[in-house]
């Protein structure tokens, strides 16, 4: 399916469940990947819940399938008031469960902070994976403090030159040859070979304006206070103890803000916790999902570990 937002931008949704659905829930990807980040949790909500919900993924701008995007709108507020019209087109009624890794987590809470209302009025349940409120606040890449203003050094500058070369995507071959860095960055002590093939392919659907034009907002943006105005919704915070992009301090932070997050820390696992910890995520999804079809509320904080 496709979304035509009032710039043009065309989104590439993918939706499965019917449209009266007790509990619609959106899958949002991080940055430079696309909604197949989410294949695993798809499949596992179809055969727990079957009918009884309705599951909606997307392509953010200038990701994957979705169109590119003018320079100026590569930003997390615009995500967020994308997010906003994926939610009425394809969720017109009925509680919503919003489900976020990094900058997918970002753009929920950029939703509930420019649309408070409209967040409040249908949102039932949160899930954030792999991500963080505070920026770059905590991204150390798992390095020395010198060599982290090195690289970041390095990254901002590189983003501002990619953020000028329009709608051309990265090369096939450069990609490549930096698979080693990537799995470096985004993966854990284990990595799938399939899994890595496939965030390859990822990156290789994003426009280079994308990669570098979302950079700034992302590294910038803050959003503790806006968590801690959400109230009691059933929530949970996961996040692996190698990752060298949210590293557990940002869900902690998260989780702190959010009085009934239950957070889970999964040891060895990296920044793709969907690919490599499915089954700990799909089980946090559908623990949040089931309190939703319950009408329950999360009574307390839990904090644990998961392999």
């Amino acid at each position: 399916m496709e979304l035509r937002l009032p710039d043009d931008v065309r989104l590439h949704v993918t939706v499965t469940g019917p449209v009266d659905a007790e509990v619609t829930v959106l899958l949002l990807h991080g940055w430079t990947l696309d909604g197949r980040s989410w294949h695993r949790q798809l499949a596992d909500l179809r055969e727990r819940f079957g009918d009884r919900v309705r599951v909606v993924a997307y392509d953010a701008r200038g990701h994957g399938r979705s169109s590119c995007l003018a320079l100026p709108d590569a930003t997390l507020a615009q995500l967020g008031d994308d997010l906003a019209a994926v939610v009425d087109e394809f969720a017109p009624s009925g509680p919503v469960v919003l489900v976020g890794h990094s900058m997918g987590g970002m753009t929920v809470m950029e939703y509930a902070h420019r649309h408070p209302d409209r967040f409040a009025a249908r949102t039932a349940g949160l899930v954030f994976v792999s991500t963080t409120a505070e920026g770059h606040t905590h991204t150390a890449y798992g390095l020395s403090p010198r060599i982290t203003r090195l690289i970041r050094l390095a990254e901002t500058t590189g983003a501002g030159v990619l953020a000028r070369c329009g709608g051309w995507r990265p090369p096939h071959a450069l990609l490549r040859a930096l698979r080693p860095s990537i799995r470096w960055m985004l993966f854990g002590d284990r990595c799938d070979p399939a899994d890595i093939r496939l965030v390859t392919s990822a990156v290789a659907r994003a426009t280079l304006r994308s990669i570098g034009g979302f950079r700034a907002s992302i590294g910038a943006q803050h959003r503790l206070e806006t968590l801690a105005a959400l109230g009691g919704l059933p929530a949970a915070a996961l996040v692996g103890d190698r990752d060298r992009l949210t590293p557990p301090p940002c869900a902690e932070s998260i989780a702190a803000a959010l009085p009934t997050a239950e957070l889970t820390v999964c040891p060895g696992a990296g920044h793709m916790l969907m690919m490599e910890r499915p089954d700990v995520v799909n089980a946090a999804v559908a623990g949040v999902v089931s309190r939703v079809l319950t009408g329950g509320r999360t009574a307390g904080k839990r904090v644990g570990t998961a392999g």
